[in-house]
């Protein structure tokens, strides 16, 4: 397996790299990202100098650069991550959202359908899994749960980009019969995550003692997804998903958005007294964002009955170990935030 692994320097992509450099079946690991703001190569210090391992700074708006990349590393299986994720982020500023997105990923598609699908392709069995999120979904009610023959109903721009992004992976395979997967996940958390989301948002505010900002009435409602497991889940479905299929990944962790935020401000304040203690007086209610989908929910029995992935973490175990990586790798995360 020549694995090209896209976005490799960002959150999820490079705790995935982790995770599985030294499988047996990986020949090479050829990681593609352009070091936007999110992506940090200190992420992936451990493995730099692995043999396995190369690095190709290109951005996949670049549509020669992606095929070079495919063509002169003979790339037999993507796992294809690298995209601009930040919903506040795309509300003020969706192009970066549109061209990424959308145009990435065509280009992506397009280097894959040439250097495997041609006459002279001498590519066995390849593989195209596209990593993708639940919020193309839109927004649940106080019940039920997504699946994956839920309509598509995203409500911001970065889930609408998102939602392109799948219709095109799709339409390569049932068009040009490309191998395709695809992964919908619920929200991910753990170490490496680049401090704009909301628990990074969280630990470092009670860190330096600042108002910590919370949206609306604070009920809005995620399913928590540890980073490592899904990892895991990322490898199974490319190792044992079925070709133009849709597999949900979730953790079975439903939290609301200011439960979360009073856990965290009591673990800290476990872990760290010594920086004062009753951290919950830092919680600040501010406007909720335009198009705040209220609720998420992931039903992953498909994943688990088909392939046989469960999470390992529950959302409290993965959260003191998530907290406690930010408090003990704080120039991490001055580092992040200086650039």
């Amino acid at each position: 397996m020549n694995l090209l692994i896209t976005g490799g320097a960002g959150f999820i992509g490079s705790n995935l790299i982790h995770h599985v450099i030294d499988d047996a079946k990986v020949a090479k690991l050829v990681n593609l990202d352009c070091l936007t703001y999110a992506g940090r190569l200190e992420n992936l210090e451990q493995v730099a100098k692995h043999p396995k391992y190369v690095f190709e700074k290109v951005d996949l708006r670049d549509k020669a650069a992606t095929l070079k990349v495919v063509e002169q590393h003979a790339i037999t299986h993507v796992m294809h991550l690298a995209a601009e994720s930040h919903v506040d982020r795309s509300i003020t500023g969706p192009g970066d959202f549109i061209t990424t997105n959308i145009l990435g990923t065509f280009n992506l598609l397009e280097a894959c359908r040439e250097c495997w699908l041609s006459p002279k392709s001498k590519v066995q069995s390849p593989k195209f899994h596209h990593v993708s999120t639940d919020e193309v979904y839109g927004s649940l009610g106080a019940t039920g749960l997504f699946t994956e023959t839920t309509p598509y109903a995203p409500n911001s721009p970065y889930s609408s980009s998102k939602a392109s992004s799948d219709f095109l992976v799709r339409a390569y395979h049932h068009t040009y019969g490309l191998p395709t997967v695809i992964t919908n996940c619920s929200n991910n958390y753990g170490p490496f995550q680049f401090p704009e989301k909301l628990i990074p948002v969280v630990i470092q505010s009670v860190i330096a003692r600042k108002a910590i900002p919370v949206y609306g009435d604070g009920m809005n409602v995620r399913d928590w997804l540890y980073v490592r497991d899904h990892a895991e889940a990322l490898w199974t479905v490319l190792g044992k998903g079925k070709l133009g299929e849709t597999y949900n990944i979730g953790g079975h962790n439903e939290w609301a958005n200011i439960h979360i935020v009073q856990l965290i401000c009591d673990t800290v304040d476990e872990f760290a007294p010594q920086l004062g203690g009753n951290s919950r007086s830092l919680i600040t209610y501010v406007k909720d964002r335009p198009g705040h989908d209220r609720r998420y929910a992931i039903d992953a029995s498909k994943i688990q009955r088909e392939l046989g992935w469960t999470p390992a973490h529950k959302f409290e175990q993965g959260i003191r170990e998530t907290i406690r990586w930010y408090l003990d790798n704080q120039d991490w995360v001055k580092a992040v935030l200086k650039k």
